[in-house]
């Protein structure tokens, strides 16, 4: 085959590929707030999460982030985040179950935590709203998985919301519109290295 046979077959391949998206494209017009779930065992689902932040407030979006596992302010999406004057930034866990060793301890601030992010579910002037590290919430049972999802299907119908963490239940993924599962291939930790600044926090 010659090149410029080559040539022709890509174009027209490309040309029906072109009619088949630009159909799709077409038929999505509907306009409304997205749930969207970033779970799986591989890093990167924060990270993820805070860089749609950044896009979100390119577009002049207003923004709220509530944690519920990490209880650590010397992140580096805090510090680059936190004084924006349309982000509403909030550190809310007692660390890894591993570390706190206390269920009831867990529940109660988990608790605390979906009450900061009820009051954000709950006002339209939120147009994005980041609940990082809420699925271990569901995961331990802390918070009922029903409450979870009225109050998601009840917020303002342009809000946007971003959960992250792995284990996500199937219930939660029922009511997402986009669920992104990241997949660890190899990770720098098991070979020894630390969490390094800017990478891992």
């Amino acid at each position: 085959m010659s090149d410029s046979e080559r040539e022709t077959r890509h174009k027209a391949r490309m040309a029906r590929k072109k009619a088949v998206i630009d159909a799709h494209i077409a038929a999505a017009d509907e306009e409304r707030g997205l749930l969207l779930i970033n779970t799986g065992n591989g890093k990167g689902k924060s990270s993820a999460a805070f860089g749609v932040l950044a896009r979100a407030l390119g577009h002049g979006l207003n923004c709220a982030v509530v944690q519920f596992i990490k209880n650590r302010s010397d992140t580096g999406e805090e510090a680059f985040f936190r004084d924006h004057p349309r982000v509403k930034w909030h550190v809310m866990g007692d660390g890894f179950t591993w570390d706190t060793q206390d269920n009831a301890q867990d529940t109660a601030t988990a608790r605390v935590a979906w009450e900061q992010a009820m009051v954000y579910l709950k006002d339209p002037a939120i147009d994005l709203l980041i609940l990082d590290e809420f699925t271990y919430t569901l995961k331990y049972r802390w918070l009922p998985l029903d409450e979870v999802t009225h109050e998601l299907d009840g917020r303002p119908a342009m809000q946007h919301v971003i959960i992250t963490g792995r284990a996500a239940p199937e219930g939660l993924i029922e009511i997402a519109d986009t669920v992104t599962s990241m997949e660890l291939t190899k990770h720098a930790y098991h070979a020894g290295v630390k969490a390094m600044p800017g990478i891992e926090w």
